[in-house]
């Protein structure tokens, strides 16, 4: 058994407590480690990074975390034998420390987006790449059991010709006037970073690249349906990020995918997120879990009539694809493959160019909305 060091920056966060280090590295460190390629085994070592040092504290005792410091501009931790630097602050936050680390020698992995705008998520691209340091960048939903469900279909031809994509995606955020809101105020305020669109837009390039093709165009249209929200601690505030967008996006082999992201809609639909492929051969839906198929040779022939009452239920056409393996928490299993890609130097394509990718389709996006228009996306050297 090996040990491998990692620094957490950002830890305390929402994300980074639940996803990365109790459902992540947590996990590993308790079922021993990742298991490499020839047998052997590595167990993640965290050093608890932030800027307060009463919640460091309380999380390494919670969780049998040796090692905390109360350091978030790394003016110490990175002098240390740790190999993997991970960073999961507010996006504002993420490029400098990113740099820092990857001069230091440390092999680097964060959070999505990269940086707030795309110059700066290509300047620590070109850094990474001109560098020793193995860098990847959180793509978690690829690892959703639903997406992967979709994967297989389209891996085994089932779709015949992909001709469209829908995706929704959202559910009803309290505004704290009634009841806590489910999410941080920052989320709400443009100045802090917050916006629906560049929360998901980064999520979105990766899905639809990875499953369908390169993103050539969007048009996107972005709204502040609530203007006035409750913070944490009471006082209302001026609401002023996007809480929801839509947009109609241009693939590659003429895919056309259009996208509602919201948190301000209530879910009527399986999940709080829907991926719909409609092909040649076939369609299927995946949620966050299951996904469901309707081959071409199982399609109805519905027509239109008003006038009469519905008499066909058309979820029942559907058929659930099976699980056929076990599934983990998709961070976690992000979390093995950069532990087996710095250790081992497996392949890790979800790299810093694919995230600088992510931050490309929201500037534009941002840029379709405010002039109107269809904005095309040039190719990233």
């Amino acid at each position: 058994m090996q040990e491998i060091g990692i620094i957490m920056n950002g830890v305390t966060g929402r994300m980074g407590t639940n996803q990365h280090l109790i459902r992540s590295i947590c996990s590993i460190r308790e079922e021993g480690g990742v298991e490499l390629p020839g047998g052997e085994r590595v167990l993640p070592d965290p050093i608890l990074v932030g800027r307060n040092e009463r919640k460091l504290q309380r999380l390494s005792e919670e969780h049998g975390v040796d090692r905390y410091a109360a350091d978030p501009d790394l003016e110490t931790v990175l002098d240390g034998d740790d190999e993997i630097y991970f960073d999961s602050q507010i996006t504002s936050r993420r490029a400098d420390c990113v740099r820092r680390a990857i001069e230091a020698g440390k092999d680097v992995y964060c959070e999505k987006p990269l940086a707030g705008d795309l110059e700066t998520a290509r300047a620590v691209a070109e850094t990474a790449e001109a560098s020793d340091s193995k860098h990847g960048i959180v793509q978690d939903k690829l690892w959703l059991p639903g997406v992967m469900k979709l994967q297989r279909l389209i891996d085994q031809g089932f779709f015949g010709d992909i001709l469209s994509v829908r995706v929704e995606f959202g559910y009803w955020v309290f505004t704290g006037h009634n009841q806590p809101a489910q999410r941080p105020s920052w989320n709400y305020r443009a100045e802090d970073g917050g916006g629906i669109v560049d929360d998901m837009y980064s999520h979105w390039s990766y899905v639809l690249e990875n499953l369908f093709g390169e993103i050539e165009a969007v048009r996107s249209h972005e709204v502040t349906h609530i203007d006035e929200r409750v913070d944490e601690d009471g006082e209302p505030y001026e609401a002023t990020a996007d809480d929801a967008a839509y947009a109609i996006m241009e693939l590659e082999d003429d895919v056309v995918a259009q996208l509602n992201s919201s948190w301000t809609t209530r879910v009527n639909r399986d999940d709080l997120l829907e991926i719909q492929v409609d092909g040649t051969e076939g369609s299927a839906v995946a949620g966050l879990r299951d996904c469901k198929s309707q081959h071409h040779a199982n399609t109805p022939k519905p027509e239109w009539n008003p006038d009469t009452p519905k008499e066909h239920d058309f979820t029942e056409d559907w058929e659930t694809v099976p699980n056929n393996r076990e599934f983990e928490n998709a961070f976690k299993t992000q979390w093995k493959e950069f532990v087996r890609h710095v250790v081992a130097d497996e392949p890790f394509p979800w790299d810093f160019t694919a995230g600088a990718r992510g931050v490309q389709l929201t500037e534009a996006a941002h840029l379709s909305h405010e002039e109107g228009r269809r904005v095309e996306l040039s190719e990233l050297d």
